[in-house]
């Protein structure tokens, strides 16, 4: 009797567990800033040239912090570094301050459309206080596996 109590507990934690990872996946982003220290400030410069300003946090991911404000960034493999559809051109006064690409990323870049010297992935790039005025612009187009005029939803 004991032991099914306990198996039952440890399938409910683990089947919560595996559920809140994936519902969650992102989640941060959609929070306020709980101060104005934790404030980043940062401008999406869109296909057609209009400069969207966004109010992000410290810790925020630049993919998801897009989806929030409904930035057509896409992250068709939700930030795990599997495609190249979050494609973006980082304002190159920043790049020293951005966290040294991984290797995955670098060979994720290489499959991207239009690349250049600044190219990122937004779903490695976390805001932090030194990122105050960044400006993230997104390329003309991005490979991904959608017919054209298809506009992708946030997962």
């Amino acid at each position: 009797m004991q032991l099914t109590q306990q198996s039952r507990l440890t399938r409910k934690i683990f089947d919560k567990f595996s559920v809140t990872q994936i519902r969650k996946h992102g989640e941060y982003e959609w929070q306020d800033p709980k101060s104005e220290d934790e404030v980043v400030n940062i401008t999406y410069v869109l296909k057609d040239g209009i400069r969207q300003q966004v109010r992000g946090k410290i810790g925020d991911n630049i993919l998801y912090l897009a989806h929030r404000y409904k930035i057509p960034l896409e992250g068709a493999c939700e930030a795990s570094l599997a495609c190249s559809t979050c494609h973006v051109y980082v304002d190159p006064k920043y790049l020293d301050k951005l966290a040294e690409p991984k290797e995955e990323e670098e060979d994720m870049l290489d499959l991207a459309p239009f690349l250049k010297n600044n190219s990122r992935l937004g779903c490695q790039i976390i805001l932090k206080k030194e990122l105050e005025k960044m400006e993230i612009t997104l390329p003309q187009a991005t490979r991904n596996f959608y017919i054209d005029g298809h506009v992708p939803e946030p997962h």
